[in-house]
């Protein structure tokens, strides 16, 4: 057993441990832990693989923004465990049938990567990067996919934002084009009034009744 295979059980074991006990803690915090744990093990074992394009997404996207969100969510969400747990033993069975079919599916794949001969391997791939591969792949032979792909994540950006937009009316709002069309009649409204007193008014009134009774 040389140092890469070692290597890679070694990752193995840890991400099989960190994938359980994402599914079995207690806490949310601890378990979203053990899920950035488990984005290591699996980075490092596709650095083995020679993936390095899907290591470092895999670091950057998930671990350093989606997780991070996360963690942030659960901190501050007082969120009852309990009742998220009531059905698990219950659904355990059909999870892991699922879980098998997933694993074999995943095994077959690799299976047969591992059986390709030698010589379907093109002779200049070792002197091209993988990243650089996988773009002259992307936008050559799968521009059409990716351009779909970009325009119905960029679609649904947009509709999450118009779902959620929600204006509220306990708060102030100000709108920057209506302030900018008012005019200055509209701003002030001089109103001409007659001065009066209230003092006049009542001596007015006492000379009045004062003359009725007379």
């Amino acid at each position: 057993m040389d140092f890469t295979t070692a290597l890679f059980y070694v990752f193995a074991a840890i991400l099989v441990l960190a994938a359980t006990q994402v599914i079995t803690a207690r806490s949310p915090v601890h378990a979203a832990l053990f899920l950035v744990l488990s984005f290591f093990s699996a980075a490092g074992i596709w650095m083995l693989l020679q993936a390095e394009f899907l290591a470092i997404v895999l670091v950057l996207v998930y671990v350093g923004a989606v997780m991070v969100l996360f963690l942030f969510v659960v901190m501050m969400l007082d969120i009852n465990m309990d009742k998220l747990r009531e059905g698990f033993w219950g659904r355990l069975p059909l999870a892991a049938i699922v879980g098998l079919v997933i694993a074999f599916e995943m095994s077959a794949v690799l299976l047969k990567g591992f059986l390709r001969p030698d010589n379907a391997v093109p002779a200049n791939a070792a002197n091209v990067g993988n990243t650089k591969v996988l773009g002259i792949e992307i936008f050559t032979n799968y521009v059409l996919a990716f351009e779909v792909a970009a325009a119905i994540l960029f679609l649904a950006i947009v509709a999450a934002v118009a779902l959620t937009l929600r204006r509220r009316k306990d708060s102030k709002y100000f709108d920057p084009a209506a302030a900018v069309k008012v005019k200055r009649n509209d701003r002030v409204r001089l109103v001409n009034m007659k001065a009066e007193s209230d003092r006049a008014n009542g001596a007015a009134a006492e000379q009045s009744a004062e003359n009725t009774g007379a």
